[in-house]
């Protein structure tokens, strides 16, 4: 649906129950288009805009979320080191030198409508989109709280409190979870009639069934952004809530993914939406990236980049690995451009990401995937919280990842420069990067975890938004560029986290002031890690 016309479909459908007066000449009446609060909105179209609003991010302003989408190729793909600008005008630039933080409260606003909604058409009869209210509502409060830190919560949404009081992360966290639970306890409830029936209203094209096994990965995912205090929170019951979750309906395959796909009409490719199709030149893949995939010969590095003209130029083949150079972005724009000028680095697939307005030669927009939850659950059988073999989903996870790139062994692929002219073929070899010794699994320790950790951000690449980032800000793994001027920060290092909204500042200040000083000293500092990630 055209995602420009989604408010107005609303206040259109809540205008059916507006009944219209005359009036007499020079009579105040009533605007016809506005929607009271005793109207009937059709859920699904309330869906729709939720559903919408999770892919551009958690809020929609003028088809953009905040201050950033989340969307492949945009800025939060920059900051989790994937791909960096060398031409600020065309791309932007690589700074880490954000200041106030969005929020997602569109989503939590909508979940609160729905659920009302819902209430009134459904009654207290168990439905999907009250159970889907609550999943929507735990997202959004585990958006905002994973950026500032604390965040109102308990009292949040309330139109007779404009200053609600700020609940700790760690409550957010408890919370959320519970809401999770019962997202997940009223679609088992629904049991299987219409369990294989796809939602209406829900732009990813899920069933209810598919629905419940989302809710059960994003609380894996939530828990495992829990690692660092599963161990001095036991009310949060962080391994045997995962290990309960495991009983629970879970992703099968990619078939199961939460996905946006894209086309020509609408909603075209993000890069073609932002008028970028004739700029691949102004931006190059990450030496972050490319340093792990062509270390491991990962055939991913040939769907993602291109290789550097320079080594192509020196003698080398499409196929050989270290053809394949990433930009740096500890450096600054005029020495990325230089280099970039001077064919130093790779750039991104044209022939994949900026031959087709409707993505079509592209892997679709995956928001919560089932090679995320492979690695989250490798990681939990890892660190001792269930048993089960890591190895196992650990395997999965890459090659579940492969697929959704669209690899096979033994495949041909067609190699092309930075404007898609071919300079080659290779073939597709996942055996011998599964046998290669920094991917094949060293067991439930250090070294394996690490491992685990590495292909999660391999298979995180364009898609699931700020997780990379956020596995990173957690693990350390992999090891981000930072010290270097291109970093943008007053000590060239990456922030841990975002100030508070500007609103919050402005119009709930007593609230604000006491959870800047409980948690930060009183200084809203960038530099310094919330509770999550002490």
């Amino acid at each position: 649906m055209k995602k420009s016309i989604l408010t107005k479909i609303i206040v259109a459908a809540a205008a059916i129950t507006v009944i219209a007066t005359g009036c007499q000449k020079g009579d105040l009446y009533s605007n016809p288009n506005a929607v009271s609060s005793s109207s009937v909105v059709p859920v699904s179209l309330l869906l729709n805009h939720l559903t919408y609003s999770l892919y551009a991010g958690g809020g929609v302003v003028d088809g953009r979320a905040g201050a950033v989408n989340e969307i492949p190729w945009d800025q939060e793909f920059v900051w989790a080191q994937y791909h960096v600008s060398n031409y600020q005008y065309y791309r932007g630039t690589n700074t880490y030198n954000w200041s106030n933080s969005a929020t997602a409260y569109d989503l939590m606003k909508y979940a609160k409508l729905m659920q009302e909604q819902a209430t009134t058409q459904y009654g207290t009869t168990p439905n999907v989109y009250s159970a889907l209210a609550y999943f929507f509502k735990a997202y959004s409060f585990v958006w905002f709280a994973q950026r500032v830190g604390d965040i109102p919560m308990s009292e949040a949404g309330d139109a007779n409190n404009l200053t609600p009081t700020y609940d700790n992360q760690h409550d957010v966290f408890k919370n959320s979870l519970a809401l999770l639970d019962t997202a997940n306890m009223l679609l088992t409830k629904l049991g299987t009639a219409g369990a294989g029936t796809v939602v209406n209203g829900d732009i990813f094209g899920l069933t209810q069934l598919q629905w419940q096994k989302i809710v059960n990965a994003y609380e894996l995912r939530v828990l495992i952004s829990l690692s660092k205090r599963a161990a001095d929170n036991a009310d949060l019951n962080v391994a045997s809530r995962f290990a309960t979750i495991m009983g629970n309906p879970l992703l099968a395959s990619n078939s199961d993914n939460m996905k946006f796909v894209y086309n020509a009409a609408y909603n075209t490719y993000p890069i073609y939406a932002r008028g970028n199709a004739p700029y691949n030149n102004f931006s190059n893949i990450c030496k972050t990236y490319l340093d792990i995939t062509t270390a491991n010969q990962d055939p991913r590095t040939f769907i993602a980049a291109t290789p550097a003209p320079a080594q192509i130029k020196a003698g080398k083949t499409a196929s050989d690995f270290s053809a394949y150079v990433g930009a740096d972005i500890n450096l600054d724009l005029a020495t990325l451009n230089a280099n970039s000028v001077a064919g130093q680095y790779s750039f991104a697939s044209y022939l994949r990401y900026y031959t087709s307005t409707a993505g079509a030669n592209c892997e679709p927009y995956t928001l919560i995937g089932y090679p995320e939850m492979c690695f989250n659950i490798a990681e939990a059988i890892n660190r001792g919280w269930i048993s089960g073999s890591s190895a196992t989903w650990y395997n999965n996870g890459i090659m579940a990842s492969m697929a959704m790139f669209g690899l096979k062994q033994g495949q041909q692929l067609t190699i092309g420069d930075v404007s898609g002219t071919t300079v080659g073929t290779v073939t597709v070899d996942i055996n011998t990067f599964l046998a290669n010794a920094n991917v094949a699994y060293a067991g439930d320790n250090a070294t394996g975890l690490n491992q685990i950790l590495t292909q999660k951000y391999v298979a995180l690449f364009q898609n699931s938004g700020w997780e990379a980032f956020y596995n990173w800000r957690r693990t350390g793994v992999p090891a981000f560029a930072q010290g270097g001027g291109g970093i943008g920060t007053a000590n060239n290092l990456i922030p841990r986290r975002w100030e508070y909204p500007q609103d919050e500042i402005n119009y709930n200040a007593a609230n604000y002031t006491k959870a800047i000083q409980s948690q930060f000293g009183g200084k809203d500092d960038l530099t310094q890690d919330t509770w999550l990630t002490k």
